[in-house]
């Protein structure tokens, strides 16, 4: 066993607090890491304030998770103590469906384990998340992060930064293609910058005109704010792709409009409730709505070694864990440049 500190939600809606707990013993394919820079994802505030349903207290959340290999056990090929390594938003699975076989680990028949706020396969350990200074995972859920990269600003990539580039690769944003990114936050950021990075033109929906300069620095090629009817009209048939990362509730049909033949908008952002579309904005031009959620295993490591070969990390504000619930607050009121992550070595 390990011990490990670190900061936990002990009940729902509470504040988080300095929490000293322990970590596994080391099986024979687990990697012990010591956690430098943690991530703060929207969902650990909906998960630490059991918004989502049933949680588990005390709670210690964060998927975004980078650090350095301190020790590994006998069975592990492919990791040595001091590799910089990250770890996502689940640490295992059945490992034995169709999807898990073929690397869409997310998208298990039995489930995933996350990260945290829930029990692991054994049926008793309660996993315990990246706000902290040390984690123990089965090899088969890390992967390497490339040295060359801002290690602060690659936490992120471990969820926000997956999430958009899985859906990018599924439908095949390049050259020649148009892209739409809903939102630049946390997410929309990470989007448009993959986007571009891959050769797409992107198109940046915001309901800022604040943010057209940082659009702009990213690398988007057209910024709309709060688009209107007129642009609706004047834009039909106009994208390949268009992602939505915003979870506020948004007139899909103008959207969908803006689709060419067989073009696809993407839901990726958890709206507060259902979204209403009209069949005949979908059976006009065969377009379709459809979604994804992170990405796999394999697809996280592809996207980290793009992000290497790239330069591409996200905007980050890097905090001591004391401002952990401070910064919390500031998230829910969307008052971050565009993502936090904590100094876990301070933990």
């Amino acid at each position: 066993m390990a011990n490990a500190r670190g900061y936990a939600v002990m009940k729902a809606k509470a504040d988080l607090v300095p929490f000293s707990f322990e970590r596994r013993a080391l099986r024979p394919g687990d990697v012990e890491i010591s956690i430098s820079h943690a991530g703060i994802c929207h969902s650990d505030i909906h998960q630490g304030r059991e918004e989502w349903g049933q949680a588990i207290f005390p709670m210690v959340p964060g998927h975004e998770i980078v650090g350095r290999v301190r020790g590994i056990g006998d069975d592990v090929r492919g990791f040595t103590v001091g590799q910089l390594v990250g770890v996502g938003v689940f640490i295992d699975s059945c490992r034995k469906c169709e999807n898990c076989l073929a690397g869409l680990a997310q998208y298990c028949f039995e489930g995933m384990t996350g990260t945290y706020n829930t029990i692991e396969r054994d049926g008793t350990t309660v996993a315990y998340g990246g706000y902290s200074n040390l984690i123990v995972v089965d090899q088969n859920y890390v992967v390497t992060v490339p040295e060359s990269l801002d290690v602060a600003g690659v936490a992120p990539l471990m969820c926000a930064g997956i999430t958009l580039y899985s859906p990018l690769r599924h439908w095949q944003a390049g050259p020649g293609k148009r892209v739409g990114i809903i939102g630049l936050g946390g997410l929309g950021h990470m989007g448009l910058k993959f986007a571009h990075a891959m050769g797409a033109h992107v198109t940046v929906f915001s309901h800022s005109e604040k943010k057209k300069s940082d659009a702009e620095t990213m690398g988007a090629d057209a910024f709309v704010a709060s688009p209107g009817e007129a642009y609706f009209k004047k834009n039909i048939n106009s994208f390949d792709l268009i992602l939505n990362t915003v979870s506020v509730d948004v007139n899909l049909e103008n959207y969908l409009s803006l689709l060419r033949l067989d073009g696809t908008l993407v839901l990726i952002g958890l709206p507060g409730k259902p979204y209403q579309v009209p069949a005949g904005v979908l059976l006009g031009k065969r377009r379709r709505l459809a979604g994804s959620m992170i990405g796999g295993v394999p697809e996280l490591q592809e996207m980290l070694n793009f992000c290497g070969a790239n330069g591409i990390t996200s905007d980050v504000e890097l905090i001591d864990p004391d401002y952990i619930n401070k910064a919390w607050e500031r998230t829910v009121a969307s008052d971050v440049k565009y993502r936090f992550v904590i100094d876990a070595s301070k933990f």
